[in-house]
């Protein structure tokens, strides 16, 4: 019996229904890591079960407690308030602030998508009142919040430097933020200069661009919110204090100190991406007990060279982030590839090939068919939302190919 054939059968097929179900793949994915562990085999359920990433859940868990207590006590709301006001209603600059705004957001903590639920309904509401294109909009604030998602405090980007290092690849967390910050401002800026946002600068109208609470000072609750999160960054970069566990000490003293309700932050947690994160990687975890990784490697390898291997993993990365979830899915099963491409592909360099995966992944997230596009299609309001709809499409999609060879050429 092939059991590494079945294993990694059984990861495409998960990945399949998560591109055409609304079904979380995570509980998918430790259903059939059941099946095809114990039954099919002859694993202890136990086993099984040892593959589920203990460490990650909590890292995670902690992070998007705290971010959420900050979001629900409206410390990050007024963040992004007083940030717009800066731009003093000039048309032109408003799409730059969003975009700065979202990595600078996304890069302390929340993550992108936590990022893009914040600004997008700002962010297209102040388009439409300035007289900005909402695809413009879009792009900028898209790949705004996209841009920090690699961020060492963001989920995404624990997920992402939990399985580099767990793959040969570790001490890569700066290095992988800049260059998918890099990617995104480049993809971002170069669209605000193709479709018009230089043209904006001409304009006399001005535009009130904050909504009336965005006005009213910080309360004690906010500042104590921004000061244990300001802690909280320092403890991990100046004395390297794990993350997750420091955050769910900075989530304690907000509460002991009447800053924040747990009970309302566990509501907004990201919930589904956790399952599914966690859940994929005990399918992962399977399929590399059983070989499948190897079966993986050398699939890919045969259609690639070391010098086309990174625009090819770009590539197949973007077009299946275009249809499922980047960081839960797409990430979990193709990094875990990277040594054994380097391996097989003599020449090609490891970074290069984990980098050009976390960037191909990552520049299609804009698309109506991922969280962030969708987000920005449903605050459009009562604008032409099918048109939206198609350029959002379209940019997606071509990011899969653009960002392959961009790829290609850094890396």
């Amino acid at each position: 019996m092939n059991l590494a054939l079945i294993s990694v059968s059984a990861l495409t097929l998960a990945v399949l229904i998560s591109c055409v179900s609304r079904l979380n793949v995570g509980v998918l994915s430790v259903a059939l890591a059941w099946i095809v562990g114990v039954y099919i085999g002859g694993l202890p359920v136990n086993t099984v079960m040892a593959g589920f990433p203990s460490q990650l859940f909590l890292t995670l868990a902690g992070v998007t407690l705290l971010f959420a207590m900050a979001q629900s006590n409206g410390t990050l709301g007024q963040l992004t308030h007083h940030a717009v006001r800066l731009c003093r209603g000039n048309a032109g600059t408003i799409p730059i602030m969003f975009f700065v705004l979202g990595a600078a957001l996304a890069s302390m903590g929340p993550g992108n998508i936590a990022t893009a639920a914040l600004l997008t309904p700002i962010a297209m509401a102040t388009a439409t009142r300035a007289g900005i294109p909402l695809f413009l909009m879009a792009i900028m604030v898209g790949n705004g919040a996209n841009s920090g998602a690699l961020s060492p405090f963001a989920p995404t980007g624990i997920i992402v430097n939990g399985i580099m290092a767990k793959n040969q690849l570790p001490g890569l967390e700066v290095q992988a933020y800049l260059y998918n910050l890099g990617a995104h401002a480049l993809m971002a800026f170069g669209g605000y200069a193709l479709f018009g946002g230089l043209k904006l600068f001409a304009r006399d109208r001005t535009v009130e661009v904050v909504d009336p609470e965005g006005q009213k000072a910080f309360t004690t609750k906010q500042w104590i919110t921004l000061g244990v999160i300001a802690a909280l960054i320092l403890s991990v970069i100046a004395f390297k204090a794990n993350v997750g566990l420091a955050a769910f000490l900075a989530a304690v003293l907000l509460v002991a100190t009447g800053a924040a309700d747990d009970a309302e932050a566990i509501k907004l947690m990201p919930w589904r991406v956790i399952v599914m994160v966690c859940g994929v990687t005990v399918l992962i975890a399977l399929v590399e007990r059983f070989q499948g990784l190897d079966l993986m490697v050398s699939l890919v390898a045969r259609i690639s060279s070391p010098r086309t291997v990174t625009f090819i993993v770009a590539l197949l990365t973007g077009i299946v982030s275009v249809y499922s979830s980047t960081s839960g899915v797409v990430l979990p099963a193709f990094l875990p590839l990277v040594p054994g491409l380097a391996a097989q592909l003599p020449g090609a360099s490891a970074v290069g090939i984990a980098m050009s995966m976390n960037i191909g992944g990552h520049l299609v997230d804009v698309s109506p068919l991922s969280t962030i596009g969708a987000l920005c299609i449903a605050s459009a309001g009562a604008t032409d939302t099918r048109k939206l709809f198609n350029q959002l499409l379209a940019w997606g999609l071509s990011m899969a190919v653009v960002g392959a060879g961009l790829c290609y050429v850094l890396f």
